[in-house]
């Protein structure tokens, strides 16, 4: 009986893909426990008319942390190999360290013993036997690239482009359409059999104009789009089974609330949640931020954990030219209140004088200044004459995909600024106009101090000071 019992559960995992998901999950996922739920099952629907050749493209649009890239990218293909050890299998991510992570966990998948029992077939070659690469004894082979990773002499059968876009950068033009066109110019001529091989794509929706936003677009894709909060009632069919998710109903209400999926809301802000989450890329407005998204003080409060000050310097002061900016912030539990802001078209004594004046005005952590213009000669004066929190900065990012990064946080209630002040009228509308402004110096300001300190407080414990 015991014999019979252990047969039929190497056929089971040899045969159902949802009962080998179950028991590979305890050897990625060490000590941690898999929480089954429906949507696991729709996915290895999908999967199956993938593997039957029913669909041949496919898009799935999920929410982060849904085991989307576990369930495809590490166990289906390692669960595909021990089908068919000759299938060729590559697999994209936009980061090199990511998609071999994914290759190494189908990699120790295979090497169980209890894997090599169920599937006697698939073996690892030594041959090849790479984090990035490895073969089976009866040629097949796992591949693992990056968004731009070459390409030449590989050809595979089932192609995965598993999170194809860098959050931090998808406001980019320029870094969005780089990913699509070599989806298109590189990653898609990958295919052995043009008629036979398989496409899928997984990814948390990002941007309108993002991967999944292209392909739909042009047609030809099937869609498995699963928001984490149904907005409709929304029926899905495949394999003569029907998945019925009800308007209001969480996607997985094991893991989730309305209670932490309204606060996730507010600290990420409406666009991001709605693209991530709702898997509903918002149109992008012609300005980035709206004035009802901005959060204002009447009465400043009386103390903070420590002063900022963002130097955005201009090194001319004719009448086309650039304003010097300077924004003061006071920060406290994490929030950053606007306190001071110096807006002049200036030559370099007096962007000295207002500089030293503002350092023994607020006496700041961190007199934070762009690395250019007469931003640099500031930096050295400021650096000879002693002054220890001086930090130069040089983006590396354009102005859109700086300011955009910094959106949340506005839309959040995390940067406060002054409701009646000399300067609310022109800061306000500058940042509101923003990209279609005359001027941006404030916006460079802004954008420049929030990046910095995000990353600058994230280990610090402040001391309180008062203003």
């Amino acid at each position: 009986m015991e014999k019979y019992s252990k047969r039929f559960l190497d056929a089971l995992l040899r045969q159902d893909f949802v009962s080998f998901l179950s028991k590979a999950f305890s050897t990625t996922n060490i000590g941690e426990e898999f929480i089954h739920n429906w949507h696991i099952d729709l996915i290895s629907d999908y999967l199956e008319a993938i593997r039957v050749k029913h669909v041949k493209r496919l898009i799935i649009n999920i929410p982060p942390r849904s085991l989307k890239s576990l369930c495809v990218n590490v166990m289906w293909t390692s669960w595909m190999l021990g089908c068919k050890p000759n299938c060729r299998i590559i697999s994209a991510s936009y980061s090199s360290a990511l998609s071999i992570k994914h290759s190494v966990d189908a990699r120790s998948i295979i090497q169980t013993d209890w894997y090599q029992n169920i599937f006697p077939h698939t073996r690892i070659s030594p041959t090849q036997n790479q984090k990035y690469k490895f073969l089976t004894t009866q040629n097949g082979f796992r591949l693992a690239t990056s968004v731009g990773g070459t390409l030449t002499g590989e050809g595979g059968d089932i192609l995965i482009i598993d999170d194809p876009h860098n959050p931090v950068n998808i406001n980019s033009n320029k870094m969005r359409n780089h990913t699509i066109e070599w989806f298109e110019n590189s990653f898609l001529t990958r295919m052995n059999n043009k008629h036979e091989a398989v496409v899928i794509v997984i990814m948390q929706r990002l941007h309108q104009e993002d991967l999944s936003g292209y392909l739909i677009s042009k047609g030809g894709w099937e869609l498995l789009k699963i928001p984490a909060l149904a907005q409709e009632d929304i029926k899905f069919t495949i394999f003569n089974k029907t998945y019925f998710f009800a308007k209001g109903s969480l996607m997985n209400s094991k893991l989730d609330n309305l209670e932490s999926l309204t606060k996730l809301k507010n600290e990420i802000g409406n666009k991001n949640y709605s693209a991530q989450y709702l898997q509903s890329a918002l149109k992008e407005n012609f300005n980035l931020l709206s004035k009802n998204e901005i959060s204002f003080y009447n009465q400043i409060p009386k103390y903070f954990s420590y002063f900022a000050l963002s130097w955005d310097t201009a090194i001319k002061t004719s009448i086309k030219s650039d304003y010097t900016v300077c924004s003061c912030w006071g920060i406290l539990n994490d929030c950053y209140y606007l306190v001071d802001l110096i807006r002049e078209k200036m030559g370099y004594p007096l962007l000295k004088n207002h500089a030293l004046h503002q350092i023994k005005k607020f006496n700041p952590k961190y007199v934070i200044i762009e690395d250019k213009s007469s931003g640099q000669s500031l930096i050295q004066d400021l650096y000879s004459e002693g002054f220890k929190n001086i930090y130069p900065i040089k983006p590396h990012q354009d102005k859109f995909t700086r300011f955009a990064s910094i959106i949340p946080f506005f839309q959040s209630g995390n940067i406060i600024l002054p409701a009646k002040s000399s300067f609310t009228q022109i800061l306000v509308q500058e940042i509101t106009s923003f990209p279609s402004t005359t001027h941006d110096d404030i916006v460079d300001s802004l954008s420049q101090f929030v990046i910095f300190i995000r990353q600058k407080s994230k280990s610090k414990n402040p001391n309180i000071r008062s203003l």
